[in-house]
């Protein structure tokens, strides 16, 4: 048979093949998922509107503190677990280019000198002499993927490395989520120090003025005690706070990539309202979270690695061909008559392999069916956390409304209560009683407007920050 007869035999039964593989495969598609229509503690809470129409480039924005826009922007550049994120991620797209190589002619250039000898008591030569081996020579090797299984094997790294970015894109709004509630949290000791602070000075006067009241005979020992240990244990309170804003002001250091030993961060208090935030619609969230959309890729690359342990089954076909040349005298290496080539197909069939292509199809279609679960379970938390903090902001502003009631009216209470002591009209434990009110409630307040920023960076973590699944790379090199 001439090499072009060969050619054509080869070419037909190779497009056979592949099409018959292309007419039996079956495209990929995404689960079928049924979102609710809407979310229902939204029903019950306030419309969310923005502060401005435009599309933020930083979700964050939304809070409009410079100090929190200027820590964030560190993360990006400084953050160590993000930078092991990308780094898994550059390591999946490097995956996806050496798979994608399978799918060319693998082609190998040789060039060997040597000297042989074989031995004179071989069957095939009675010769016992040393002879020179001269050979250079190219090979040419292609697998023809008949069946997809090389195809099946880049789509599983593909999406595989998409679900990696995605992954790095969750990692990332967590980092930059846990950061901003650090912030707040941060911002709400520093209000709550500062709130002390001034009772430890209202305290002071308190007690200097019942000092001058013991000394004119107007007021009894145990007032002054009474006086005394009020201003101590207030002094106690805001230097035990001092405890807990070291420790999440080194979990900010450690976020934005600085050693806590040396970086701070100055004092301020922040008294601003959460800002309104857009909710949308449940299904929203399929677009939006980075974890979901990780979810979905890892379906897809499950269903890849389905097709590839399912054409393990069939033949597989290859191409080879090598031609150069080889003499056993280097004078006449590259002479005309030294060529030689060779060029044919090759078939494996696997005849017996006791049940183990089956059993790696099986764990593959186990595998595709552990992944869907987890992509329906990924769903199902992200729907509760965004429910679970829309009830919690709800919940909190109407705890807000109420305690500023009973804040102001603890601090007229104290007014009445001081005013009543200075004409002596009671004791001291009453102006006792009326400071420990107020000053409970207002930090209750200051608590309870820090959870809220705190619940509504958590909502925006929910929501999947400013991030959607068209900014998945295609990692297509």
């Amino acid at each position: 048979m001439t090499p072009r007869r060969w050619l054509e035999l080869a070419s037909c039964a190779v497009a056979t093949a592949m099409a018959f593989a292309c007419a039996t495969s079956k495209p990929y598609e995404p689960p079928a998922i049924q979102a609710p229509e809407a979310f229902r503690e939204n029903q019950s809470w306030k419309a969310a509107e923005p502060r401005d129409a435009n599309a933020r480039g930083a979700w964050w924005e939304l809070f409009g503190d410079d100090d929190l826009n200027a820590l964030e922007r560190r993360v990006d550049v400084s953050n160590q677990t993000l930078k092991a994120a990308a780094a898994a991620f550059a390591q999946a797209r490097a995956i996806v280019r050496g798979t994608r190589s399978n799918l060319y002619p693998q082609v190998a250039a040789t060039a060997s000198v040597s000297t042989v000898r074989t031995s004179g008591t071989r069957a095939v030569s009675p010769f016992h002499s040393a002879y020179g081996d001269y050979v250079a020579a190219g090979d040419v090797t292609y697998d023809v993927d008949v069946w997809g299984r090389l195809r099946g094997i880049v789509e599983s790294s593909r999406t595989s490395a998409q679900a990696t970015a995605a992954d790095l894109e969750t990692a990332r709004l967590s980092l930059h989520a846990e950061l901003a509630a650090d912030y707040f949290m941060l911002r709400g000791l520093d209000r709550e120090r500062d709130l002390l602070n001034r009772a430890v000075e209202a305290y002071t006067q308190a007690l200097e003025l019942t000092q001058n009241r013991f000394s004119g005979g107007l007021a009894s020992q145990a007032d002054v005690a009474q006086a005394e240990t009020q201003l101590e244990t207030t002094r106690a309170q805001a230097v035990d706070i001092e405890v807990f804003r070291a420790a999440v002001e080194h979990a900010i250091a450690v976020i934005i990539g600085e050693p806590a030993t040396t970086w701070s961060l100055p004092a301020t208090s922040v008294a601003a309202a959460p800002p309104d935030v857009p909710i949308g619609v449940p299904s929203d969230l399929l677009e939006r979270r980075a974890d979901i959309a990780a979810a979905e890729r890892r379906i897809a690359s499950a269903t890849a690695d389905v097709g590839v342990a399912t054409s393990a089954l069939y033949p597989l076909l290859t191409l080879s061909g090598a031609a150069g040349f080889e003499t056993s005298s280097f004078g006449r290496w590259f002479a005309g008559a030294s060529n030689f080539w060779t060029a044919g197909p090759a078939a494996v069939v696997n005849v017996f392999d006791a049940g183990r292509r089956r059993a790696a199809r099986e764990q593959a279609v186990a595998r595709l069916d552990e992944v869907s679960a987890v992509y329906h379970q990924t769903l199902l938390t992200a729907f509760r956390e965004v429910e679970d903090q829309l009830a919690a902001l709800r919940v909190l502003d109407e705890e807000s409304r109420i305690q500023d009631r009973a804040v102001d009216a603890s601090e007229r209470s104290l007014t009445l209560a001081t005013n009543r002591y200075r004409g002596g009209v009671t004791s001291y434990l009453e102006v006792i009683t009326a400071q420990s009110a107020a000053l409970a409630n207002q930090r209750a307040a200051v608590n309870v407007l820090t959870r809220r920023m705190t619940a509504t960076v958590l909502l925006l973590k929910g929501l999947g920050g400013d991030w959607r699944v068209a900014s998945l790379p295609a990692v297509t090199k």
